[in-house]
């Protein structure tokens, strides 16, 4: 429902990309939510209404959310409140950023496969909890006027999707 709401809202032609999801869960040893993995299969890694920058497990190193979680955890990036997630333990991987430093994470517990949260650490650095799916946050910050302090429906940002690019350089 909140994929295909987001397809509306940007008015995007479905990719239908192949993804070896069996792979990436594999690495992570932890299932991804199903409604990631539908939103990336129909966009791709990209960015939307020119802010957000959304994540996938493959493609130009901006936008593969897998080069940048193994170089947190190989760095041992952890905050104070939240570890990054190390396989098989419990923590954050990142899926998304908005050009402004807002981060957004699941928060990913390998033994309670399937339960999580987004996460999303403002430019402040503190941390809020949304209990709701990755698609239904994301169309709540392109769409909703009053979803704050992330949504970004009220900055007349055209709700559209560009496919991620290779920065130059990487």
């Amino acid at each position: 429902m909140w994929v295909q709401r987001l397809i509306e809202l940007t008015g995007w032609e479905p990719l239908r990309l192949s993804v070896g999801w069996e792979s990436v869960e594999g690495e992570l040893q932890a299932p991804l939510p199903t409604d990631y993995k539908l939103l990336f299969e129909t966009f791709g890694g990209g960015v939307f209404s020119e802010s957000v920058y959304f994540f996938g497990p493959s493609g130009p190193p901006a936008f593969d959310f897998l080069a940048q979680w193994r170089a947190s955890l190989s760095a041992g990036g952890d905050d104070d409140a939240y570890p990054v997630y190390s396989p098989g333990e419990k923590g954050v991987i990142v899926w998304a950023a908005a050009e402004w430093a807002d981060e957004y994470a699941w928060l990913v517990d390998a033994r309670n496969p399937g339960a999580y949260s987004v996460l999303v650490r403002g430019d402040v650095g503190d941390w809020r909890t949304y209990d709701m799916s990755t698609a239904e946050f994301l169309y709540r910050v392109l769409a909703d006027e009053d979803f704050k302090p992330f949504g970004i429906a009220q900055c007349d940002l055209d709700p559209t999707f560009e496919p991620g690019r290779p920065v130059h350089g990487s």
